[in-house]
């Protein structure tokens, strides 16, 4: 039986999902999937690849509607108020696209003209995250000479031009070296400490159990566990990793719930 939340409790929160189901023909890709993401929380969403995560994800950015049940970004509902809703959240793809024929920092000016940032604000903050990121030899030159780990350094950095109050990135760190890693890690965070919310998939368990404050896992759709690391030790019995507790509760799952 997957968790329940009390989505009726309306404290402010960054991020609520309530009965939110998504279908693509016969196959349901989200079932009735309820959260509710606390300002300041760093929240790492898991599950085996064709889970719902991604499905998930699109229809918090509002790349896909919800079949049924809605989406609420700091307060406004996706489908009456998405402008709203999109202007207070950032979304960092698993695959960062940048334009090939501009540079980094053209593309950035791009996005803080999508957002209205002030040149001098933008300009602070450019050389802020340039620093923090190690762009500044390479911002300047072509995307279209841009490993995947520049590119992702770059999409990082325009997500966070306009200070959001809500952060998802779907696998932060695919493409990443050790140090550019450890210094994604430190900044969701930092964020989160000072009140903003990051939403997180991930298949790099060890990232999650070292930043996380609560876990939900996703599988086959329905969300199956919800809890801080304690919490869902308890439930998995005598597993210590997020590694072993993530396959006993997935495998118990499939067990409970056989595909047909």
């Amino acid at each position: 039986m997957a968790p329940e939340q009390n989505v009726s409790d309306r404290v402010d929160a960054a991020l609520e999902l309530h009965n939110v189901t998504r279908c693509f023909g016969a196959k349901v890709a989200v079932d009735g999937l309820s959260l509710r993401i606390p300002y300041g929380e760093l929240f790492a969403f898991l599950g085996p690849n064709g889970a719902g995560k991604t499905t998930t994800i699109k229809m918090i950015v509002g790349l896909l509607r919800p079949g049924e049940g809605t989406v609420t970004v700091c307060g406004h509902e996706l489908g009456r108020d998405g402008l709203c809703a999109r202007a207070r959240m950032a979304y960092v793809p698993d695959q960062p696209f940048l334009y090939d024929k501009l540079t980094g920092r053209e593309f950035l000016h791009f996005v803080a003209q999508m957002y209205r940032i002030t040149d001098p604000e933008r300009d602070r903050t450019i050389r802020e995250l340039a620093a923090r990121f190690d762009m500044a030899d390479f911002l300047d030159h072509l995307s279209e000479t841009y490993s995947h780990g520049m590119k992702q350094k770059v999409v990082l950095a325009a997500a966070l031009l306009h200070d959001p109050a809500l952060l998802i990135v779907d696998e932060p760190m695919v493409g990443l070296d050790p140090r550019t890693a450890r210094q994604v890690r430190d900044l969701f965070v930092e964020r989160t400490r000072r009140g903003g919310t990051a939403f997180i998939t991930t298949h790099t368990l060890a990232v999650a159990e070292a930043v996380a404050d609560r876990i939900g896992i996703i599988h086959r759709g329905r969300l199956i566990a919800l809890g801080t690391l304690e919490e869902l030790r308890r439930r998995a019995e005598h597993h210590h990793s997020l590694e072993e507790i993530f396959l006993q509760l997935t495998e118990a799952d499939d067990e409970t719930c056989p595909r047909p």
